[in-house]
């Protein structure tokens, strides 16, 4: 499994976008005061202004699941320690962030109900 989405915290949405764009040479998909997403392939990288404010201090790497408390069960079973509880980002997507025992910080991802 790998990553497929990444969120960058930043403070300044408008330079931040400008900035990314270039590097990925494309407009963002989505483009919205709370969340700029941009898409290559299968990878999504996000830009999140509110990301500081809720504890992010470097970008996060989320990965896909199928049951969010079920994996987040597993992994602080396993050692992991949740730092962020699971909440809805909008349309039923849900995330969570856990921390591993080198304080490595990542994100887990589940999709929508169909």
């Amino acid at each position: 499994m790998k990553a497929n989405t990444i969120i960058y915290p930043v403070r300044d949405l408008a330079s931040a976008k400008s900035v990314y764009g270039a590097l990925l040479g494309t407009e963002p998909y989505m483009d919205e005061a709370y969340y700029v997403g941009f898409r290559i392939d299968d990878q999504e990288l996000g830009l999140d202004p509110n990301g500081h404010a809720q504890g992010m201090s470097a970008p996060v790497p989320y990965y896909p699941v199928d049951d969010i408390n079920a994996s987040l069960a597993a992994l602080t079973e396993s050692g992991a320690e949740q730092v962020a509880e699971p909440r809805d980002v909008g349309g039923g997507m849900l995330i969570a962030r856990v921390r591993d025992a080198d304080g490595n910080v990542f994100g887990l991802r589940q999709e929508p109900a169909e």
